[in-house]
């Protein structure tokens, strides 16, 4: 697991088309990691308020989960208008990144430094309509040069599954 302030880990991964996508490729930039699910809602909750997004910072989506199949992947990402998304299938970057929910998320500043960790936004059981979007203010702290004011929230969501069902 990466601690706040350290290097983010570099990898490679495999989009939806088969073209690798490196996140050192994307040095200078920053950056968002959305850990990503074809079938949960909460993932898809969070894909619908960073549709924006993407003009403003790169945001890679990565599917880690074991129990979805490539064409559920694809039809999700047409049909919610994500791109890219990155395939983990043997989830070694979300085990090297301590991913362990979609969406999980990791900014990560233009000298690859991980600036935040943790839920999207701050829904909870009690609490249906979220109040903060914690990845947001987060992404948006660091493109402006500010300080990340809540560097780390606990992640919710749908659990990362890591073997085949």
């Amino acid at each position: 697991m990466v601690a706040i302030g350290e290097f983010a880990p570099f990898f490679q991964l495999e989009d939806l088309e088969g073209q690798l996508v490196s996140l050192v490729s994307y040095r200078g930039q920053v950056v968002l990691l959305n850990f990503w699910s074809a079938e949960c809602p909460w993932a898809e909750r969070a894909d619908q308020a960073l549709r924006d997004w993407h003009k403003q910072a790169p945001v890679l989506s990565i599917a880690s989960n074991a129990s979805e199949p490539f064409e559920v992947l694809r039809r999700a990402a047409v049909e919610r208008q994500v791109a890219p998304v990155l395939l983990d299938t043997r989830h070694e970057v979300a085990d090297l990144y301590g991913a362990v929910t979609t969406p999980h998320c990791f900014v990560i500043d233009a000298e690859g430094r991980l600036r935040y960790q943790g839920a999207f936004d701050d829904t909870s059981f009690r609490q249906r309509e979220p109040t903060r979007f914690y990845a947001l203010e987060a992404l948006q702290a660091v493109l402006t040069g500010q300080p990340v004011l809540l560097p780390e929230t606990p992640p919710y969501g749908c659990t990362i599954i890591r073997h085949a069902l």
